[in-house]
């Protein structure tokens, strides 16, 4: 009876210690690793928050509703992840000081609170205990501590991405399109200065990868004002982009083609974390969900502008396809898995999947 009893205190032991070493690593994975990663006990939070904002959300009629409430959805989940992490790491320690001797299970559990809050109304027995406790109530405060240091450097990125996506309405309207951004920088200052505009998103969509896959709850952080979409943003400006580099009859604008390739760099790489399927090395004949009809209709507009456009409508098309094929895929994924507003050629065709994040396998593949 003896063994039966220290073996089952060691087993105890052993799974009280394994859920605190858990919640531990699963804390440091998701705020101090500077990669995405796929941590379990994360990625279940987001998941149980996402299915209760779901319920309420199907029931909303309107954009500007459902945009109201998916506003909360990021920050309500990265609230909930250190009561969820508190609360594993106080069932932790109070099956460590069962095993330790602590009877009942509820004094144990008393004195795991009592150590994890630093309330210290709970008594220790013993230097062993006092060490345990002492150990938990610095685990508590690191863990509140990570999530402190780590909210001003994800709002930092966050103004600094909302920042481009407002200024880029008074360059390309409201909600934002790539015919319009080029039309107006012809108007008022000159095709020659968009030069300056593809640097500055090719700096953007790096800073966005850099950010956006190692902050993850940052994709699900929406705009301040309704309309506006850090998706919607990017896929105005590659079309713009693609549009240069296809369709407008001036010299190679080797800037244009960079930012296209920071562009569906950045925006795989995000998907990527997602598991969501997309091809990374796309053929330039493939599909894409741009018809020809809507780039005949914008290149139109461009011609009835003034715009110089290349006289092969054809090539154009074909050159501007084999552009967009880079990023299309993946642009109108993350239009879905953010729900973004309607806007040309991103928003209004949005693909709409659940993400595969939320499971243990990891795809790549696309048919």
């Amino acid at each position: 009876m003896q063994i039966l009893n220290v073996i089952l205190r060691a087993v105890v032991f052993s799974a009280g210690l394994a859920i605190v070493i858990s919640t531990l690593l699963s804390a440091v994975r998701t705020f101090v690793v500077p990669r995405s990663e796929n941590v379990v006990i994360t990625r279940i939070v987001f998941r149980v928050v996402l299915f209760l904002f779901q319920l309420r959300v199907r029931r909303l009629k309107t954009y500007r509703e459902r945009d109201r409430l998916m506003a909360f959805f990021s920050p309500v989940a990265l609230l909930c992840l250190p009561v969820v992490w508190l609360t594993l790491v106080t069932i932790g320690y109070t099956g460590i000081f069962w095993a330790l001797g602590v009877r009942p299970v509820y004094d144990a559990f008393l004195l795991s609170g009592s150590s994890l809050l630093t309330l210290g109304f709970a008594p220790v027995d013993g230097l062993m205990q006092m060490l345990i406790s002492f150990s938990e109530a610095t685990l508590g405060l690191i863990l509140v501590a990570l999530l402190i240091s780590y909210l001003p450097t994800m709002f930092t990125a966050f103004t600094e991405r909302e920042t481009a996506v407002s200024m880029l309405e008074i360059r390309a309207g409201a909600p934002p399109n790539a015919a319009e951004m080029i039309l107006r920088m012809h108007r008022i200052k000159g095709l020659q200065y968009l030069t300056e505009e593809w640097v500055k998103w090719e700096k953007w969509f790096v800073d966005l990868e850099q950010t956006h896959t190692s902050l993850i709850p940052l994709v699900f952080f929406r705009s301040p004002h309704v309309g506006q979409s850090w998706v919607v943003a990017a896929g105005t400006v590659l079309d713009a982009a693609s549009i240069t580099a296809s369709t407008i009859d001036k010299p190679r604008d080797a800037h244009a083609e960079l930012c296209i390739r920071a562009g569906y760099l950045a925006l795989r790489n995000i998907v990527d974390f997602f598991q969501l399927p997309h091809n990374d090395n796309p053929h330039p004949g493939d599909p894409i969900s741009v018809s020809r009809a809507e780039y005949d209709t914008v290149y139109d507009q461009l011609v009835a502008a003034g715009v110089p456009v290349k006289p092969d409508r054809e090539q154009a098309w074909r050159d501007f396809a084999g552009w967009r094929v880079n990023y299309d895929r993946v642009l109108l994924i993350l239009a879905g898995l953010t729900m973004a507003p309607d806007a040309p050629w991103s928003g209004d065709r949005a693909i709409r999947e659940m993400p595969a994040v939320f499971s243990r396998s990891r795809t790549n593949s696309y048919n």
